[in-house]
């Protein structure tokens, strides 16, 4: 893939607000990068003062408990950046971001991130509403907890399919992953996941073709007030 411009950048929706001189200072001596599935990129406790881009693929951003469980915050997927807060804060990591598909990605420095913040308010806006998205998902997720296995595993399957799109469509194909992630970000045990998405691919619910889900019906997620 060409090297990332400052005009691909500006299609983006966090920068789409920047000027082609800012877009083209941001990307100033940024380096691409591709990982392999199960990666890790960076890791908790980590310091680091670089943020890092996905210009394609999905990742996910990970902790564990006090007894060893994996927990899923949140994904990544194209647009999102990552490693802001640790590059802007000068604390450590506060949690492992690691591959869930072969990744491409761009590190860019953190000075003149910071800057732009500093100097223009719908930039630093910009940035507010995509923390402000990832906490309203994660919000979502933990209130579902409680829920039935179907209802949690539609709204990890919609989820997915918004972060592979890079936007809001729920029915974007998901790039082939194991059961066992599918599981993790549902908050099911794997076999479990496996009955329920089994029952849900013969209502017709959800589509599988050469690995990749997609849900082909969204009333179900409407039905359990998933979406509007």
């Amino acid at each position: 893939m060409p090297a990332l411009t400052p005009d691909e950048l500006g299609s983006m929706p966090l920068f789409a607000c920047l000027p082609e001189e800012q877009r083209t200072l941001l990307l100033d001596r940024h380096r691409e990068t591709i990982h392999q599935l199960d990666q890790v990129i960076v890791m908790e406790q980590d310091w680091g003062e670089s943020l890092f881009l996905i210009r394609d693929s999905l990742a996910k951003v990970r902790t564990y408990t006090a007894d060893g469980d994996e927990v899923i915050m949140s994904l990544l997927g194209p647009g999102d950046v990552f490693g802001e807060m640790a590059a802007l804060d000068g604390a450590s990591r506060s949690a492992d971001v690691v591959a869930l598909t072969p990744l491409h990605l761009v590190k860019m420095r953190s000075a003149p991130f910071e800057s732009l913040l500093g100097q223009l308010a719908p930039f630093a806006l910009a940035l507010a509403r995509l923390e402000a998205g990832r906490l309203r998902d994660l919000n979502q997720r933990f209130a579902l907890q409680s829920a039935d296995a179907t209802t949690r595993l539609l709204d990890a399957l919609a989820y997915l399919a918004r972060k592979s799109s890079g936007g809001q469509d729920l029915q974007s194909e998901i790039p082939p992953l194991a059961q066992r992630e599918i599981a993790l970000l549902a908050g099911l045990a794997r076999e479990t996941a496996s009955r329920t998405l089994s029952k849900l691919r013969s209502r017709g619910t959800v589509n599988e073709k050469n690995g990749m889900l997609s849900l082909a019906d969204l009333k179900p997620l409407q039905k359990r007030g998933l979406i509007p």
